[in-house]
């Protein structure tokens, strides 16, 4: 029998319910959603819901309205451009560094596994399932670094990046055989240590899936 102190708490399975709705884009932007809907989805009472939306309203996933319910916040206009410039400057610094001191053999073993995943999803057609893929794999790029601050404020941009590539994949998921291929490129010239080469197939392939970054952000390549 499962320990109960090692069993989620209601607040915490109502939290992670809602959030894959709103990441996944089951629920999209604008959508208007109840405590009840939430409470018999998940067979909990409204209270540890409304724990969960006080939340996601802090994660600015959600805007509460009293009496209402709350409504699903829409990606702000910018913001896609803004992750993909935050995400490039990151990944490039971590390139050079890794250009300086090699990648980390355990981090190579790990994006081969997580491309091994993404062909698998890719031959469904899993969107949702490579978009999770898809942001491990980039998030190891800046970890194998070694420069755990960016590696941990790169992991605040996680939600963001996955709710992003959901939106941009889901129309035309026969782009994801694509993304694992150029996937594939990127970890090579990690292995390589051509830094400079990376950012540019970097910018291509970030650009290809999501269009260009502030205009400010240029390929150095």
């Amino acid at each position: 029998m499962a320990d109960p102190a090692k069993r989620p708490s209601a607040a915490h399975t109502a939290y992670t319910v809602t959030k894959e709705l709103i990441l996944s884009g089951e629920l999209p932007g604008g959508s208007l959603i109840s405590e009840g809907e939430i409470a018999e989805r998940v067979s909990v009472s409204r209270t540890p819901v409304r724990e969960a939306f006080l939340r996601l309203e802090s994660e600015e996933l959600l805007a509460l309205h009293p009496k209402r319910g709350a409504v699903v916040v829409p990606v702000p206009p910018g913001e896609a451009a803004d992750v993909l410039e935050l995400r490039l400057a990151l990944e490039r610094s971590a390139a050079e560094r890794i250009a300086r001191t090699g990648l980390p053999d355990e981090h190579h073993e790990k994006m081969r596994d997580l491309l091994a995943r993404q062909r698998a999803l890719a031959e469904v057609a899993d969107v949702d399932g490579f978009a999770d893929a898809d942001e491990s794999f980039h998030r190891c790029i800046v970890e194998a670094s070694g420069n755990r601050l960016a590696g941990r404020f790169y992991a605040t941009l996680g939600d963001r990046q996955r709710r992003m590539s959901i939106f941009a994949l889901r129309p035309r998921p026969e782009r994801l055989s694509l993304l694992a291929d150029e996937h594939e490129a990127l970890l090579e010239l990690l292995r390589a240590g051509d830094s400079t080469a990376f950012a540019s197939a970097l910018l291509g392939h970030l650009t290809a899936t999501h269009g260009r970054p502030h205009p400010a952000v240029r390929d150095d390549g």
